[in-house]
C-alpha cells in the first residue's frame, strides 16, 4: 500500500470512531438485554411460585416492556427497561435465597451422620 491509501484509510478509521463506538454500545446492550430476559424468564419458570403475587406481576410487566423495547431497537429505552427489570427482579432473587436457606435449615435438622471408619493399611513392598 502507497503513504496516500494508507493515510486516506487512517482518516476513514478516525472519521468512523463514533460511529464504531455508537455501534458497538447497541451490540452490547442489545446482548445484555438479550441475556437478561433469558436468565429471568427461566427464574420465574423455574421459581416463580416462590413469589408474593405483585412482585411476579411486576416483574413479568418489566420483562414483556424490556423485550417490546428490545424489538424496536431504542438503545437509550433499553438501558431503562434493563434498569427497571433488574430492581424488579431482585424480589426473585431474594425469594430464591429464602427458599434455600429454609430448605438447608429443615435439612440440617434430618441429617444423620454415619459412622465413619479409619481404615487401617499395609504398604506392601514387592519383591524383585
Amino acid at each position: 500500500l502507497s503513504d496516500a491509501e494508507i493515510d486516506k484509510m487512517v482518516k476513514e478509521a478516525e472519521a468512523n470512531k463514533e460511529a464504531d463506538k455508537k455501534k458497538r454500545e447497541e451490540v452490547d446492550v442489545k446482548n445484555q438485554a438479550d441475556t437478561l430476559t433469558h436468565q429471568i424468564d427461566k427464574q420465574l419458570k423455574e421459581h416463580g411460585d416462590k413469589l408474593a403475587e405483585d412482585d411476579k406481576k411486576k416483574i413479568e410487566e418489566d420483562l414483556a416492556n424490556l423485550k417490546t423495547v428490545l424489538e424496536a431497537g431504542d438503545t437509550e429505552a433499553t438501558k431503562e427497561k434493563i434498569k427497571s427489570l433488574t430492581e424488579s427482579a431482585m424480589k426473585l432473587g431474594e425469594a430464591v435465597y429464602k427458599s434455600q436457606q429454609t430448605q438447608q435449615e429443615e435439612t440440617k435438622g434430618t441429617d444423620t451422620k454415619e459412622d465413619v471408619v479409619d481404615a487401617d493399611y499395609e504398604e506392601v513392598k514387592e519383591k524383585d
